[in-house]
């Protein structure tokens, strides 16, 4: 008989949709160039194209590679959405990303509990009553997709801006 509480997804298509919004993200940041890039938006508290994407990195290092894995991955989060660079940097950046990403999901099982805990204001009162592998997947995932729809924005705000 089939469990029917769980989900099988493959790592193929994890990287499918993980890649998807990487991907989106680079060509925003290559589409504005390195000084538009690292600009932000005239609105309070945004955050430039770069610092976003460079979040994503410390998102995806942190759920996955420290949460998952348990690699211990030391993390400064205002220091990833201030940081700024190259496109050629952060797509250096995004290829060790997705590398330690792969190598990470060898060791996932979603069901199991994590490696190391969220952190405190992570705890879902609505969610999981224990935060499991998969959920830190999901979760990672959850803010690559949201933070590529907030690049989109932050692009088009920039753009409008230049004009």
């Amino acid at each position: 008989m089939r469990n029917n509480t769980t989900i099988d997804i493959t790592h193929t298509d994890i990287m499918l949709f993980v890649n998807r919004a990487i991907d989106g993200m680079l060509r925003i940041i290559e589409e504005l160039g390195d000084d538009l890039a690292n600009q932000r938006p005239d609105l309070p508290n945004a955050n430039s194209p770069y610092g976003i994407l460079n979040h994503c990195v410390g998102v995806v290092n942190h759920w996955v590679g420290n949460a998952v894995a348990g690699r211990g991955i030391p993390r400064d989060r205002v220091s990833e959405f201030t940081a700024t660079g190259t496109f050629e940097q952060i797509k250096a950046e995004i290829t060790q990303c997705r590398d330690r990403l792969a190598a990470d999901l060898l060791v996932l099982d979603g069901l199991a509990p994590l490696s190391a805990p969220p952190p405190a204001s992570y705890e879902p009162k609505d969610g999981p009553a224990q935060w499991t592998q998969g959920a830190a997947l999901i979760h990672a995932y959850e803010e690559l997709a949201q933070h590529f729809g907030q690049m989109e924005l932050t692009r088009d705000i920039l753009l409008a801006q230049r004009r």
